[in-house]
């Protein structure tokens, strides 16, 4: 029988990739300097906690090498951007063993500025380093669009699965089929859309990491923007009518105090969280909400312990903490 653990699941290691050239890395030599930077912080931190796997283009080992702790290992593979969590496999059980589900990546729904070559061919090349199963879909996805509770069930955003972008020849019917098949799953919660920075042009059109996720309990954790100005503010409600609606118990988590950065109204959220078998790694904005948040997350994972990252580099080149890490689960 085959399942997706819950990212709360015990993990055999983390995977992360290590920023190369292109946006994410940035044109001058202090922004590149602040990407390497961030990304090696989550990668060091998760390192203290369990193994750690860094994805490296075999062009940037040495920059990489500077900045990572010698405990990790390194994955020479050729890569075009450093959202591992999309690009890279989605791990699951099968019939007792490893596998990877292997989706179709085409650069969050074939995006004009996205170089996506190499990207597409990661989760292959991942899976076949660790030589497990690879369950290849014929779904355009990525990991940061869905999200399990381990019982069957998972979160999906309409704009995501079901946007033109991605999978505009395929039924609602049928994505559901594909996933359910894929991961184990039995129930899909659907989102009317993710936050509205999401959207932007570094944006992926609506992940659900960003908005919602279960908890070891069954629970649901929800962005709520209580700024009745930000256009995140009718979202939250609509997202949290979605989950109740659907018999789920829903958690508020507040946005940040900070709701604009000199782009616009920001979508900071602390939902964007990533469980390791220890501890779990919190998104900060060097902001009064940090340590609210800190607190309940410490209630939501009873056992772990809460770490504090700066997210706003990764924030500020369209994601976060999750979306740069992947679980491979303990068998």
């Amino acid at each position: 029988m085959r399942h997706m653990p819950p990212e709360w699941h015990p993990h055999e290691r983390t995977w992360v990739a290590f920023p190369h050239h292109g946006y994410t890395l940035g044109d001058t030599e202090a922004e590149q300097l602040a990407a390497r930077k961030t990304w090696a912080e989550v990668a060091n931190r998760a390192s203290d906690y369990e193994p750690v796997t860094v994805v490296v283009h075999p062009a940037g080992v040495k920059d990489a090498k500077k900045h990572l702790s010698s405990q990790i290992e390194i994955a020479e593979i050729e890569i075009d951007d450093a959202w591992l969590r999309d690009s890279g496999p989605t791990f699951v059980i099968d019939s007792g063993k490893l596998a990877g589900v292997d989706w179709i990546f085409n650069g969050w729904g074939a995006q004009s500025w996205a170089k996506y070559d190499s990207d597409a061919l990661v989760a292959r090349e991942i899976v076949e380093l660790l030589g497990v199963e690879r369950l290849a879909s014929n779904l355009v996805n990525e990991g940061g669009g869905i999200h399990v509770d381990g019982k069957g069930r998972v979160l999906l955003t309409e704009t995501v699965q079901l946007g033109k972008e991605r999978n505009p020849g395929l039924s609602k019917e049928e994505v559901e089929a594909e996933i359910h098949e894929k991961l184990g799953t039995h129930e899909a919660i659907w989102l009317k859309r993710g936050l509205t920075r999401d959207y932007d042009e570094f944006g992926t059109k609506g992940h659900v990491d960003i908005v919602a996720c279960f908890t070891p309990d069954g629970r649901v954790l929800y962005h709520d923007q209580r700024n009745e100005r930000h256009p995140d503010f009718l979202i939250s409600k609509e997202v949290r009518q979605t989950l109740e609606a659907a018999g789920l118990e829903t958690v508020a988590v507040s946005a940040p105090e900070v709701q604009v950065d000199g782009h616009g109204f920001v979508d900071y959220s602390y939902i964007n969280h990533y469980v390791l078998n220890d501890a779990v790694l919190l998104c900060s904005f060097d902001d009064p909400v940090d340590k609210e948040v800190a607190a309940q997350l410490r209630d939501v994972y009873p056992g772990r312990k809460i770490e504090l990252i700066d997210a706003r580099e990764l924030f500020a080149r369209g994601g976060g903490i999750h979306c740069i890490t992947q679980q491979q689960p303990k068998v």
